[in-house]
């Protein structure tokens, strides 16, 4: 067996960068539709910004703190890594202008809808955006002279577009050029703005070019003789010093106002931009050489998300009708449901209604006493809440966990959560060292002449009925009592605080996640080992967690298949003879994004399959609070299974991970094979969903 010191690993930044790249090959893929395109490329820029707001961010703190430290998160040499990062960012970019360029503009352009990019604006369309700009953009703006006067440096909003502005003055030929930058106001009006139609084409036009062209009247003394797009990103994390003091919640929502004021991460800029402007900005905004990153005409291409088609639903994905489940309708009540079976649901394919109904019922029925639920990201609007509101003022006890560490969704989580408490919920907040993950929901019901009785919904997604939509997940609805009796157990620990639990069925982190986990694979290499079948299929959004990824190179050198599926990061290199030479590594990028997470052991041909909210990642086993759950039934058992299969055969979107870290596209295979629709079609044809 190899020495774990000789096994090899992808860093996980670098990894996360090749996810990000599978999702620009969807935009360049012409058999996409032509608005799904421009929905990845949205997506992949608004995954970039992220990455620089805390990857890049927390890279360049430790670069800054301690130039010799090596920090576990950031294996390696800070400063090479940084720069690593960017030369395969600055790659990427460049790709994404040229896609933009060369694929989808011309594209759009063959279909009748013209995006104005960096070129004249056609004479008819002229006064409508002199109109515009004097009626609607001007009284936004806020010009402002750049000097070199340090007590009043310029701010600029974190991820804000601005223009910076080249001015030289009418009366003196040959003057030294003065600077300015204006902001572009995106957040009160729309990105791309409708023009008239002119000989049935759509025309739409940036806002910032609305700008460009104006820009003249806001300096009627000078002559604007260059207009360059510039973003400043900055630091997202929340610098909470101590968790274990004070009140955590006023902490939070403190370092949630400051986190626009962080430091910056990245500095965005138009190439074309002269060297004189460029150095006064990076002195004026204290920017370091490696904040500066050159970057296209225009900046903030998540925007594209809002790029309106006139033609719609053409050149957008087929819609896929949820599906309705028969053994759920066929009874009046969720719980009498629940009552004769357990039942699996798998979303976006099945209705997000039953999550729904299970909380509406619940706030409603006459013999439920008490609701708990764990809550990590929440709609803005979310109907969920909204039920046990009304549960809470219907006289039930409800109790909700709510975690406020949750990554961008701090100020929403904080709004639901003052809302619930005003309503008579009892509110329990992030737990101080940890973050509570787990997507869980508990019912407890006494019908009459009945002991009390619980329901329970343990899913692998949040409960969030808008990314239900199209996050990939899937939730079970059981009143198995080995399973709510175990979950109880859960509750008492994050509401009571009660430790010393000992778990049976559930796999919960901080408790035994980490040595069933172990056992399981550990069972696999000793079937392997007495020459018997073995095998292990793992699907997680991340593989970054070096003791499993050890567990499962052993595994591999025990002769025990290990197929992974795995989204996003994978620290894991496959294919290595002597470390990982039985163990695959799939990428399924497609319309709906893939965040379940399913473990699947062969044990001895009596097959275990659990599924739940923890990713294999330092983070997940042992710095939050997540959940596990077995999947016993049969029949529930195959449809996952098959599910697994599919998307491990997928030859359409799937993409297998090579020693390289790239991915690379499956070829032959047979029939063609997309997971996602093919799952979607196999479930419409199965007797029990029917769709209205």
């Amino acid at each position: 067996m190899n020495d774990t010191k000789t096994y090899t690993y992808f860093h996980r930044d670098l990894s996360w960068l090749m996810f990000n790249k599978r999702v620009l090959q969807e935009a360049a893929d012409e058999e996409v539709p032509l608005y799904e395109r421009i929905k990845f490329m949205a997506i992949y820029a608004s995954n970039l910004d992220e990455f620089f707001r805390v990857r890049v961010a927390s890279l360049r703190s430790i670069i800054d703190l301690d130039k010799k430290k090596v920090n576990k998160e950031f294996d390696g040499k800070p400063k090479e890594l940084l720069k690593d990062i960017l030369k395969e960012v600055g790659k990427q970019l460049s790709e994404f202008g040229k896609i933009k360029r060369e694929l989808l503009l011309p594209k759009l352009r063959e279909q009748g809808i013209v995006l104005y990019r960096n070129e004249p604006i056609r004479a008819e369309h002229r006064l409508f955006c002199t109109h515009f700009f004097k009626c609607r953009i001007l009284s936004y703006l806020q010009p402002i002279l750049i000097t070199r006067n340090k007590k009043k440096p310029p701010f600029l909003i974190n991820n804000a577009l601005y223009l910076a502005l080249e001015l030289q003055s009418d009366s003196k030929e040959g003057a030294k050029p003065h600077y300015a930058y204006i902001n572009t106001p995106t957040d009160y009006l729309p990105r791309f703005i409708a023009l008239p139609k002119v000989e049935g084409r759509a025309y739409y036009i940036a806002l910032e070019d609305i700008m460009r062209e104006n820009l003249q009247s806001i300096f009627p003394e000078h002559k604007v003789v260059g207009a360059y797009s510039i973003k400043l990103t900055r630091n997202a994390e929340l610098n909470i010093e101590d968790e274990f003091s004070g009140n955590l919640v006023e902490k939070i929502q403190r370092q949630v106002e400051k986190r626009n004021l962080g430091h910056p991460s990245r500095f965005l800029y138009d190439a074309r931009m002269g060297k004189e402007m460029l150095h006064l900005l990076q002195g004026v905004l204290s920017l370091k050489e490696e904040d500066m990153v050159a970057g296209g005409f225009y900046h903030n291409m998540s925007d594209l998300f809002a790029l309106p088609n006139p033609k719609a639903p053409q050149m957008e994905n087929e819609a896929l009708t949820p599906l309705l489940k028969k053994g759920l309708e066929d009874h009046d009540s969720i719980f009498t449901a629940m009552d004769d079976s357990e039942y699996l649901l798998h979303f976006p394919y099945h209705s997000y209604d039953y999550v729904l109904r299970f909380f509406n019922e619940a706030a409603i029925d006459p013999y439920v006493k008490e609701i708990r639920a764990t809550f990590y990201r929440v709609a803005s609007n979310s109907f969920i809440i909204n039920a046990l509101i009304s549960a809470a003022k219907n006289g039930k006890k409800v109790s909700v966990f709510v975690e406020l560490k949750a990554r961008f969704d701090e100020e929403n989580n904080l709004k639901w959560a003052n809302k619930m408490e005003e309503a008579g919920i009892t509110i329990i907040y992030s737990m101080p060292g940890l973050k509570v993950h787990a997507k869980a929901a508990m019912i407890s019901r006494q019908a009459s002449g009945r002991g009390m009785e619980y329901y329970a919904f343990l899913g692998t997604g949040n409960f969030n009925e808008k990314t239900a939509n199209i996050y990939a997940d899937h939730g079970l609805l059981t009143k198995a009592s080995h399973l709510t009796r175990e979950l109880e157990l859960v509750f008492k620990h994050l509401i009571q605080k009660i430790k010393g639990h000992s778990f049976q069925h559930l796999l919960v982190s901080q408790f035994n996640i980490i040595p069933r986990f172990i056992a399981l694979i550990d069972k696999e290499i000793e079937e392997a080992k007495a020459g018997r079948e073995s095998g292990i299929t793992v699907k997680v959004n991340n593989l970054e967690d070096k003791a499993m990824i050890n567990k499962l190179y052993e595994a591999s050198n025990a002769g025990v298949p290990v197929r992974l599926l795995v989204r996003g990061i994978c620290c894991l290199v496959p294919g290595v003879k002597g470390q990982s030479e039985h163990i695959t590594v799939h990428r399924l990028v497609d319309r709906y994004l893939e965040h379940a997470r399913i473990f699947l052991f062969h044990h001895s041909g009596e097959e275990k399959l659990y599924m739940g909210s923890a990713d294999w990642m330092r983070r997940n086993l042992h710095h939050r609070i997540e959940v596990v759950f077995p999947i016993e039934d049969g029949i529930l058992k195959e449809e996952i299974k098959y599910l697994l299969e599919l998307q491990l055969s997928d030859n359409r979107k799937g993409r297998k991970i090579n020693r390289k870290g790239k991915n690379e596209r499956i070829v032959g295979g047979g029939e063609d094979i997309r997971a996602q629709v093919d799952y979607y079609h196999w479930m419409k044809g199965q007797e029990d969903h029917f769709t209205v």
